[in-house]
C-alpha cells in the first residue's frame, strides 16, 4: 500500500467516527425535542430580555434583546481577562525573576507568595476577596479620597472620567505615531544589516509617541478635562457617588484573584525559563563588563522568552475560562448574563450553551493564535 495513502486512511476514519458520533447525538437531540414540543432557533436573540444587569460596558436596559444581553456578558468577560492578563504578566516576571534573586529575604518572600496562592483554590480566592475583604471597606459617606480623586468604598472604586473633546484627532495621533515606529524600525534593521550602523531606534521611538499626541492637543484641537465623582444623598442613610467611572466590587475582587493566583504559575513558567538558560551565557555576559540587570534584560531574557512563553500561553488560557467562575459573586460576565439569565427565561438550553461554548472557544483560539505569532517572532532564526 502507497505510504501517503497509509497517512491518510487513519485520518479519514477518525473523521468519519468524529462525524457519525456528532450525528447520532444530533439527531437523538433533535428527536426528544420533537417529542417535547421544543422548536430549535436562534431567532430568540432578537426578542426583548427583560431583564437588567448590574454593570455594562455599552449601553443596555431591559428593553434590548438578548443578543445585546450576550455583547453585554461578552464584553465584561473581554474586560476582566485582558485586565487580569496584564496584571498577572507584570506580577508573575517580577515575582519570577525575585524567586531567582541572591538576596534570601526577597527569594523567601516570592516563594511564599507562589506556595501561598496557588494552593488554595481559586474559588475560595474570590469569596476571601470579595466577601471578606471588600466588605470591610467604609460606606461612600465615610470613604477618604485617595489623592483627592479616587474613592474606594464598599461600593466599589470610583474614580475620574475623561472627558475629551475631538478624541478622533487624538487617536489618528497615536495611530500614525505607531505606523511611524514600524517604518523606522524595519528602516534601522535594514540599515544595520547593509550598513553595520545602529540607529536610535528607542528614543526616536519614546519621541514619536509623545511628540505626535501632544501635536495634537497644540494644533489639532484636541483637550482634555476630568470629571470627578462626588458625593450625593440620595436620602437619610442613603449616599452614592455620581460622575466619573464607578468599578463594581465584583470586577475588583474577581480581577485580584484571577490576577493574583494566574501570576503564580506565570512565575513558575519564568523562574524556569531563566534557568534553562545556559550557565556558559551569564559568564561570557559578566565577562565583557555587563552588570547584572544587563546580563537579564540583554542576554538571559531574550533566550528565556522562547522557553516562558509557550506555557504562559496555557495560563492565558486558563484565566480567561476561570473568569466564568465570576457567577459565584454575581458579575455579570458571560455564563451569568447569558448562560444564565437568558438560559433560564427562555429555556433555549442548546442554543445558549452551544453559543457560549463557542465564544470561550474563539476566545481561546484567539489568544492561542496571538501567543504562537509571537512565539515565532521571537523564535531564533538559522541561516
Amino acid at each position: 500500500m502507497d505510504l501517503k495513502l497509509q497517512k491518510i486512511i487513519p485520518q479519514l476514519i477518525t473523521v468519519l467516527v468524529v462525524v457519525l458520533v456528532f450525528g447520532f447525538f444530533t439527531y437523538n437531540a433533535q428527536i426528544n425535542m420533537e417529542n417535547r414540543g421544543i422548536d430549535f432557533g436562534y431567532g430568540f436573540l432578537s426578542q426583548e430580555s427583560s431583564f437588567d444587569v448590574q454593570f455594562s460596558l455599552i449601553e443596555y436596559d431591559g428593553s434590548h434583546s438578548y443578543f445585546r444581553a450576550y455583547l453585554v456578558g461578552l464584553l465584561n468577560t473581554i474586560l476582566v481577562s485582558v485586565i487580569g492578563i496584564v496584571i498577572a504578566t507584570i506580577l508573575g516576571v517580577i515575582v519570577g525573576v525575585a524567586r531567582l534573586s541572591p538576596n534570601y529575604l526577597i527569594n523567601q518572600f516570592a516563594a511564599f507568595y507562589v506556595e501561598f496562592f496557588r494552593n488554595i483554590p481559586l474559588l475560595l480566592q474570590i469569596f476571601f476577596w470579595y466577601f471578606a475583604a471588600l466588605r470591610a471597606l467604609p460606606l461612600p459617606q465615610d470613604a477618604d479620597a485617595m489623592l483627592g480623586v479616587f474613592f474606594l468604598t464598599i461600593k466599589g472604586l470610583y474614580v475620574p472620567a475623561f472627558v475629551w473633546e475631538n478624541l478622533n484627532v487624538f487617536l489618528y495621533s497615536i495611530i500614525a505615531a505607531i505606523i511611524a515606529i514600524v517604518v523606522i524600525r524595519i528602516h534601522a534593521r535594514k540599515v544595520q544589516e547593509t550598513q553595520g550602523k545602529q540607529l536610535p531606534v528607542f528614543w526616536i521611538s519614546v519621541g514619536l509617541i509623545f511628540i505626535l499626541p501632544l501635536l495634537s492637543f497644540l494644533i489639532g484641537g484636541v483637550s482634555l478635562s476630568f470629571e470627578i465623582p462626588k458625593l450625593k444623598q440620595l436620602a437619610a442613610t442613603s449616599f452614592k457617588y455620581e460622575g466619573g467611572i464607578s468599578l463594581p466590587p465584583e470586577l475588583i475582587a474577581l480581577t485580584l484573584s484571577l490576577a493574583l493566583y494566574t501570576a503564580t504559575f506565570i512565575a513558575e513558567c519564568v523562574r524556569a525559563g531563566i534557568q534553562g538558560v545556559g550557565k556558559g551565557q551569564k559568564e561570557a555576559a559578566a565577562s565583557i563588563g555587563l552588570n547584572p540587570n544587563q546580563v537579564l534584560k540583554l542576554v538571559v531574557m531574550p533566550q528565556a522568552l522562547r522557553i516562558i512563553i509557550p506555557p504562559t500561553t496555557n495560563q492565558y488560557l486558563n484565566l480567561t475560562k476561570n473568569s466564568s467562575l465570576a457567577a459565584a459573586i454575581a458579575y455579570p460576565d458571560l455564563v451569568l448574563v447569558f448562560a444564565g439569565t437568558a438560559l433560564m427565561q427562555t429555556g433555549k438550553a442548546i442554543e445558549i450553551v452551544s453559543i457560549t461554548m463557542f465564544t470561550y472557544l474563539s476566545l481561546s483560539i484567539s489568544i492561542s493564535i496571538l501567543m504562537n505569532w509571537y512565539n515565532k517572532k521571537i523564535a531564533i532564526k538559522e541561516k
